[in-house]
């Protein structure tokens, strides 16, 4: 039997968890409203979700160059892309 892990254990923070659900939905665009969003299209619901785990998760980039090792005289970009994640 699978459990449904999408509950929040911590009444407390139901708050904190709409805030931050109305907080992406306005970055992407998207008009919430206070209950029920059964009206939203799949796209709209995607983009919510998605804009909170990028939100969570944020990714880092850099860049630099460096002489090429293959190719004297020649010079390549390195980048670095990095998610952090506890």
């Amino acid at each position: 039997m699978k459990s449904n892990s999408n509950q929040i254990n911590v009444p407390e923070a139901r708050q904190a968890m709409d805030k931050f659900k109305m907080q992406a939905a306005s970055e992407v665009g998207v008009n919430l409203k206070q209950g029920y969003n059964g009206d939203l299209t799949s796209r709209e619901a995607g983009s919510v979700g998605g804009q909170m785990v990028k939100n969570v998760t944020p990714t880092r980039k850099t860049s630099f160059w460096r002489n090429d090792r293959t190719a004297p005289g020649h010079a390549v970009e390195v980048r670095y892309i990095v998610c952090i994640t506890v």
